[in-house]
């Protein structure tokens, strides 16, 4: 009976802190004088709301929309975070940028192990700097010349050893969203290199996206431990490629020679890491589901896999078996560009953007205060049905209607000045 008593005691005792502590939680955010807060859970001191964002995905979201509308608070990842999922909201936000008190406000477990200067990250002259960098290796010229026959090679080569055999799609495009990346990037082709970058960046994308707590055992703290092989692997290739003076046609090549003919301000060494960390990590998690799924989407829907073949083979006609496809080749792929699209859409691979306020921001009669984030969320957007009729369904012929790309809500790739 007494144990009885005693159990019973601490069950009430576990229950009542627990209560307390949450409550205590609730009016320490809600407690302003500046202005009332959205609606909304702040969860538990520290952790928050972060296990059930990550265990319930886009669920969390709906189930929170249902009970306090298109704009509500909570935290996660770290950080007090107030959610909207009104488009014409989020094109303001993401136009205003600096100007409206917004920066990128990306999670610490994600700044720490990426890096501060990656370009996502960055603002203000700095990310001017970045940005002029990387513009010269996307520019047209650039793709005609260089980028698009490495790829049409290494699509042929990779993609010959698929042939008769089964084919795991899952973990095929994974590898060939990093061998592709690394080729770019890096002029790194398969070998025991790609092998140790892969196994590295595995772990590094887990701790991106976990609470920054820096023990043993943490997914934070076995991504970081993975960020600092990453830096010294990369450090490596670069005092390599200073000590041969060969020049090599790929992108950490154009960052290298970046600003030595006084055009543009040079970049350090420890920004060029960073943006190739930060280009090889979205490089390699948006072309591999993307992939994966449009295989999915397009072996459920036959009709589809037929106009796309259809397209292709009308392309191919004109040309010899080895010859390489052209840039105006890609550029005449309308209904591929349409599956593409149709493909990011329903599969949803960025469900937003993260801004952090710099000063209290006013936003439809609340007060986000300086030092929140706003999770710009723009998934709900691609399954509203007066944009997308039928939303749930696959059919990429939607985006052959002219006007799809211009709608002022089209956010696949984020939207404002960043893009």
């Amino acid at each position: 009976m007494a144990l009885l008593l005693v159990l019973v005691g601490v069950v009430v005792g576990v229950v009542l802190a627990s209560s307390l502590l949450l409550r205590w939680n609730e009016v320490r955010y809600g407690r302003r004088k500046e202005g009332r807060l959205p609606p909304g859970t702040m969860g538990w001191p520290l952790f928050g709301e972060t296990t059930e964002f990550l265990k319930q995905g886009p669920s969390f979201m709906k189930q929170r929309r249902l009970r306090y509308g298109r704009l509500f608070r909570t935290h996660i990842l770290g950080c007090p975070t107030v959610v909207c999922m009104d488009p014409e909201l989020n094109r303001r936000m993401l136009l205003q940028g600096e100007a409206g008190g917004l920066v990128p406000g990306y999670p610490q477990s994600m700044l720490d192990i990426l890096g501060r200067n990656n370009i996502a990250a960055v603002h203000g002259q700095l990310h001017r700097v970045m940005r002029g960098a990387m513009v010269g290796l996307v520019r047209p010229a650039a793709l005609r010349q260089s980028l698009l026959p490495k790829i049409d090679a290494f699509m042929r080569d990779h993609l010959c050893g698929w042939a008769g055999t089964v084919v795991d799609v899952q973990a095929k495009t994974k590898e060939m969203a990093l061998l592709s990346a690394l080729r770019q990037i890096a002029g790194v082709t398969a070998g025991p290199l790609s092998d140790a970058l892969k196994t590295e960046l595995y772990t590094l994308v887990l701790g991106t996206i976990s609470l920054p707590i820096n023990l043993p055992g943490t997914s934070y703290y076995q991504g970081f431990q993975a960020r600092k092989k990453l830096v010294s692997i990369l450090e490596q290739m670069i005092a390599e490629r200073r000590s041969s003076g060969d020049a090599h046609d790929d992108m950490l090549d154009a960052l290298l020679r970046s600003g030595d003919d006084g055009t543009r301000e040079k970049i350090s060494d420890e920004q060029i890491i960073d943006l190739l960390i930060a280009l090889i990590y979205s490089g390699y998690e948006t072309m591999s589901t993307t992939s994966m799924m449009a295989v999915k989407y397009l072996s459920e829907h036959p009709r589809a896999l037929e106009e796309l073949r259809r397209e292709h083979l009308d392309i191919r006609k004109g040309k010899s078996p080895d010859e390489a496809i052209s840039y105006d080749d890609v550029k005449s792929m309308t209904f591929t560009r349409a599956a593409i699209f149709e493909t990011l859409r329903l599969a949803t691979v960025v469900n937003g953007l993260l801004r952090k306020t710099i000063k209290d921001v006013e936003m439809n009669g609340y007060v986000i205060p300086k030092g929140w984030r706003i999770y710009v969320y723009t998934r709900e957007i691609n399954y509203d049905p007066f944009m997308y009729p039928d939303p749930m369904t696959f059919n990429p012929w939607r985006w052959l209607e002219k006007n799809m790309e211009s709608h002022p809500h089209f956010m696949l790739f984020g939207g404002g000045g960043r893009m």
